[in-house]
């Protein structure tokens, strides 16, 4: 009985020691968030929201149903505001009722009952000055480090310019307050459209037209929820080219960028040997695609000899289309003369320590859109970017560390085959005594 117990807590520790040789090396915690995730609703209860034409009921109460149960779904650690417009000025003075937004609940934690009844007492009114509603969404977000999102549901286009919606957006976005503006909108006309995809497409946003109220909670729901994944590190703007040569040469950061429908674009990074890239990127898909469809991320050298690639990766949401990759290798690809006096996106510069050890990243798809819809401006592309010292076996499912693990894992199937033949053979010599 004692050898067996010696034996056992033996293949224990043996099999404790592999976990720990097979086991990738520890990497420190990233730091917290700053602050929580923000993002503010902003809903038109303008009169117009009355008409009964989303599945037999009225585009406020399907409106009012899906913030429900977006307040119901809320993450904790995301902080919700409302604010409506059109909702309380009854009247014909359209100077008034062009002032008419007002904030029902402000950015922070949410109390679900209050949020709840706020909406519910809400009744289509008046105007639809959404430039106005949007300037003051920006403010009851308020700025910090990382990106605040607001989300637009209306079913028409301003009618008290100025300030015009569009004027608005490009105004928030030149003065980098990192806001994203997604807009829903609750019609198919083609002017309100026109007009919210210029909202969505001046912030890094998306536009979606919304037919059904199961679409417009599912789509609310992945846009609050997109909010919690938003970078801690504001992106910054990139514009990728068309080959290596001339591409822009980017550092540990996060990267914002459109790409055109089977479009390549290329980046550069430079990596020392020791080192280990580590990208990904992540494509919104803001419209409908034709199917079997896909992202490729490439790592290649500058004279065209391919790294390593990542597929597309699923996500979990259907709205976003992500790949990854990681590479290190013992040689340093060959050297980009053209790149020693250049400038990283992010200011810093780019020596020739740069120069002497460039990767490119080569981003691609296979998108086509249906009949009808637009294939400009490209789809919304973040790309992150990170060199770390390299660690064992990126390359490829390495059997931990090599040679020495497979040595360990012969030697302890030969003991386990021999201890479990003894143990066999006493208890067939104990069986025949008996």
């Amino acid at each position: 009985m004692i050898t067996r117990r010696r034996s056992a807590a033996g293949l224990l520790s043996m099999l404790a020691a592999l976990t720990m040789l097979g086991a990738p090396p520890a990497q420190a915690g990233e730091p917290g968030a700053k602050e929580p995730p923000k993002v503010e609703l902003v809903l038109d209860v303008s009169g117009s929201m009355r008409a009964q034409d989303i599945d037999g009921r009225s585009r406020i109460s399907v409106a009012q149903q899906s913030f429900d149960e977006v307040v119901d779904a809320l993450p904790d650690e995301t902080q919700l505001g409302i604010r409506v417009l059109g909702a309380k000025y009854p009247g014909e003075d359209k100077a008034l009722g062009c002032q008419d937004t007002q904030q029902i609940a402000p950015v922070g934690p949410v109390d679900r009952t209050e949020a709840k009844t706020a909406i519910a007492t809400l009744r289509p009114t008046g105007w639809t000055p959404i430039g106005l509603a949007l300037r003051a969404a920006a403010k009851d977000l308020g700025s910090g480090e990382t990106t605040r999102r607001i989300v637009l549901i209306t079913d028409g286009e301003d009618d008290c310019a100025p300030p015009d919606p569009c004027d608005v957006a490009r105004e928030l976005a030149a003065q980098g307050t990192h806001l994203v503006v997604d807009t829903l909108g609750l019609t198919l006309d083609d002017k309100v459209r026109r007009q919210l995809t210029c909202i969505a497409d001046a912030t890094g946003g998306t536009y979606t037209a919304v037919q059904h109220q199961s679409q417009l909670t599912g789509r609310l729901n992945q846009l609050v929820d997109r909010a919690k994944d938003t970078y801690r590190q504001t992106p910054s703007q990139v514009s990728g080219t068309d080959g290596c040569d001339h591409a822009p040469i980017l550092t540990p950061g996060v990267y914002t960028d459109r790409e055109r429908f089977a479009e390549h674009r290329w980046y550069r990074v430079p990596v020392q040997p020791g080192q280990e890239l580590r990208a990904s990127v992540s494509l919104a898909l803001d419209r409908p695609l034709n199917p079997d469809y896909g992202v490729l991320l490439r790592a290649t050298a500058p004279d065209g000899r391919e790294l390593v690639r990542g597929t597309d990766a699923g996500s979990g949401r259907t709205d976003v289309l992500s790949a990854g990759l990681r590479w290190s290798g013992q040689e340093a690809p060959a050297a980009t003369p053209s790149a020693s006096a250049t400038t990283a996106p992010d200011g810093t510069a780019a020596t020739d320590t740069v120069a002497a050890h460039t990767v490119c990243l080569v981003v691609s798809n296979s998108f086509s859109a249906p009949a009808g819809v637009r294939t400009t401006p490209g789809m919304p592309l973040e790309l992150t970017v990170d060199v770390v010292p390299s660690s064992a076996g990126p390359h490829g499912p390495d059997l931990g560390r090599g040679w020495l693990l497979l040595l360990v894992l012969a030697v302890t199937g030969l003991l386990a085959g021999l201890i479990f033949g003894w143990l066999a053979r006493w208890r067939i010599a104990v069986w025949r005594e008996n």
